[in-house]
């Protein structure tokens, strides 16, 4: 199983010359590369090409999946810097293949004139949370109220609240920016699942296609990934093979550090797509 070390060389890119960067993926036991992982290391390049600011905002298509047998490739278009702001274009490539493509939007942070934010939900602390199946050597996942979104009978309102953390994360700004995004990526279909009875996460690419479409990410304030935050899940809509989603995602303390917004597909399988009895679909 990967550990926190492994996950960050991965996070590690390698200029290619130019703007360009190459990076590996990370063996989570599947053939297609965590989203979540594809949007951190976009986070990073971008970083890397405009060093002089900070990441603002992140917004993305996923436009097919990539395989974690083959390197990535990410080009970054500096579109615009200026004293506040810089807007760069990121796509990930595999050879000839485009399977991502971002905006970013970087600032230099202005002090406050106006701040304020919703408040945090009452939830309980991480310690009365339950641990979830997702968590790894590196990544801490915990579950308010238990709540299992793989169990296609376990039905509920279309919310979720997770407390997740990466121990022993460098205190390092733009890692913590990176993990944040990393971990953003992995509840929001099965949030949106929970109200329908019969379908649940453990059926994704089984019985029921899914898959992230885009994806938003704007970021509030520094982001500790090191230690407990929280991420307050809602699905507002779904229907017609689509779903949407939003979370803010909080501090222990219940400062709000970012919030993130997403579009899914949820449908059931086409009959000359559908994946065999007990077989995975490969995307």
């Amino acid at each position: 199983m990967p550990a926190l070390d492994d996950l960050l060389a991965v996070l590690t890119l390698e200029p290619a010359g130019g703007s360009v960067w190459r990076g590996g993926s990370l063996d989570l036991g599947g053939p297609v590369v965590f989203g979540g992982q594809l949007l951190a290391q976009t986070l990073l390049a971008a970083g890397a090409a405009v060093p002089d600011k900070e990441v603002k905002s992140l917004h993305t298509v996923f436009a097919r999946g990539a395989s974690t047998a083959e390197p990535l490739e990410f080009a970054v278009d500096v579109q615009q810097s200026g004293r506040s702001f810089a807007t760069a274009a990121v796509t990930v490539r595999q050879a000839e293949r485009l399977c991502v493509s971002s905006l970013v939007l970087l600032h230099a942070p202005d002090d406050d004139l106006i701040r304020h934010q919703v408040p945090a939900p009452d939830v309980g602390p991480p310690a009365a949370a339950v641990p979830s199946a997702h968590s790894s050597a590196f990544w801490e996942v915990r579950t308010v109220g238990g709540v299992d979104v793989a169990d296609p009978d376990a039905v509920g309102p279309a919310t979720l609240g997770i407390w997740t953390r990466f121990p022993g994360a460098p205190d390092d700004p733009d890692v913590g920016r990176a993990l944040l995004a990393f971990a953003s990526d992995g509840f929001l279909i099965g949030t949106a699942m929970r109200p329908h009875p019969g379908v649940g996460q453990s059926l994704a690419h089984r019985t029921v296609s899914t898959s992230v479409i885009t994806h938003t990410l704007a970021f509030h304030g520094p982001v500790p990934a090191g230690r407990w935050l929280l991420l307050d899940h809602e699905s507002p809509a779904a229907g017609a093979g689509r779903s949407y989603g939003r979370a803010h995602v909080f501090t222990e303390d219940g400062v709000l550090v970012a919030s993130f917004a997403q579009e899914n597909l949820i449908r059931a399988f086409a009959s000359d797509r559908a994946p065999s009895p007990g077989e995975r679909a490969a995307h």
